[in-house]
C-alpha cells in the first residue's frame, strides 16, 4: 500500500512512524526544519514504549510529490484541513481514501467540501505527544490509539485494508461501530479542557481542583453536549461525566495543545474548539454562554496570533 502521511508533527510524526516501520511505501510530506532533518538523520521517535528511528520512502513538502496514495493521513490542524485537501484532490484516485486525525468536530464536513465522499473516513486519535526539536518527536504520556470509519458507518475491503496496515504497524486501532459519536466525544473532552487551561494558562491539577473552575469546565461539556443532540449525535450525561473523570486521571501537570500554542503567541484551534460550539449554538438556537465567554475573552490573543 501506498501511504502519505501529511504534517509530522506530534500525531504525523508518531503514527507516521510507526507505519514507516512496515512493508508499505510511506511518504512524509513536511515543511520547515523537520524537512531537512529529517533527509538527513531520518525521524527520531522518544516513546514511553521504545525509542525509534525511521526512515520513509520519500520525504517532501509538495503535496504533488505524491504517488497516487491509497491511503492519507491528514495530521495538519484543524483550520488547514480545507486548504489541504483541494491540494490533494488531484493527486487521488477512485479508490484512495483520507483519514484526518486532527482535533475538532467539523473536519469531516471540510473534507466533504471539496473531496467526493468515497475518499473520505472519519476518525480520531489518543495520545499526547509532541515535536521536540526538528525531526524529533516525543510520545510522553498515553497509549496511543486510532479510531476510524466511514462518516455513514459501513465497512467495506478498503476500510479493511486499512485496519490491516495499523495492525501491521503494531498501532492499537479498531474501526469504530459510530465514528461520529466518538469524535463527539474526544472533541468534548479536548473543547472542555482546552478553553479553561488557555484562559487560565494553568494545568490540569489546578482546573480541577478548583471548585469554580471545574464547575465551568463542566458546564463547557454540557454545553457541547445540548450542540451535538441538536445535530442527531448521542452524546449523553454519561459521556459528559466521563470527560470530567478523564480530567481528574490527567497527570496534573497536563496542558493541552490549544493552550500551549497560546501561551507560545502560535495560531490555535480555538475557531474549531470553542468558536465552533459558538457558531454552531446560535445556528441551532441552543444557549452556549460559557463556550461563548471563553472564546470571546480568548479571540484578542487568537487574533494578534494570526496578523504575526
Amino acid at each position: 500500500m501506498k501511504i502519505a502521511i501529511i504534517g509530522i508533527g506530534g500525531v504525523g510524526g508518531y503514527f507516521g512512524g510507526k507505519l514507516a516501520k512496515t512493508s508499505h511505501h510511506v511518504t512524509f510530506v513536511v515543511r520547515g526544519d523537520n524537512l531537512q532533518a529529517i533527509r538527513e538523520r531520518g525521524l527520531q521517535v522518544r516513546s514511553i514504549y521504545g525509542d525509534f528511528i525511521v526512515r520513509p520512502d520519500k520525504v517532501t513538502d509538495a503535496v504533488s510529490d505524491l504517488d497516487t496514495p491509497d491511503l492519507v493521513l491528514l495530521a495538519v490542524k484543524s483550520w488547514q484541513v480545507a486548504e489541504i485537501a483541494s491540494t490533494l484532490k488531484p493527486f487521488l484516485a477512485e479508490h484512495s481514501l483520507v483519514l484526518p486525525l486532527q482535533n475538532g468536530a467539523d473536519n469531516v464536513e471540510k473534507l466533504l467540501e471539496v473531496l467526493p465522499a468515497k475518499n473520505v473516513l472519519s476518525g480520531l486519535c489518543k495520545i499526547i505527544s509532541y515535536v521536540e526539536g526538528p525531526g524529533q518527536i516525543h510520545h510522553q504520556a498515553f497509549h496511543p490509539q486510532v479510531i476510524y470509519g466511514y462518516p455513514d458507518n459501513r465497512i467495506d475491503g478498503r476500510l479493511r485494508a486499512v485496519k490491516a496496515v495499523f495492525d501491521e504497524a503494531k498501532v492499537d486501532n479498531s474501526i469504530a461501530q459510530d465514528i461520529n459519536l466518538e469524535v463527539w466525544r474526544k472533541y468534548t473532552f479536548i473543547t472542555t479542557l482546552s478553553g479553561m487551561g488557555a484562559l487560565t494558562r494553568m494545568p490540569v491539577g489546578v482546573l480541577r481542583s478548583d471548585e469554580y473552575l471545574r464547575n465551568m469546565m463542566l458546564q463547557t461539556a454540557q454545553e457541547i453536549k445540548m450542540v451535538a443532540n441538536a445535530k442527531g449525535i448521542a452524546l449523553n450525561d454519561f459521556d459528559v461525566e466521563r470527560v470530567m473523570e478523564s480530567i481528574d486521571k490527567q497527570d496534573s501537570a497536563t496542558t493541552a495543545s490549544m493552550q500551549r500554542d497560546m501561551m507560545q503567541g502560535k495560531p490555535s484551534e480555538l475557531e474549531n474548539f470553542n468558536g465552533y460550539v459558538m457558531r454552531e449554538g446560535l445556528r441551532l438556537g441552543i444557549p452556549v454562554p460559557v463556550n461563548t465567554l471563553i472564546y470571546r475573552l480568548l479571540l484578542p490573543m487568537e487574533e494578534q496570533a494570526r496578523h504575526y
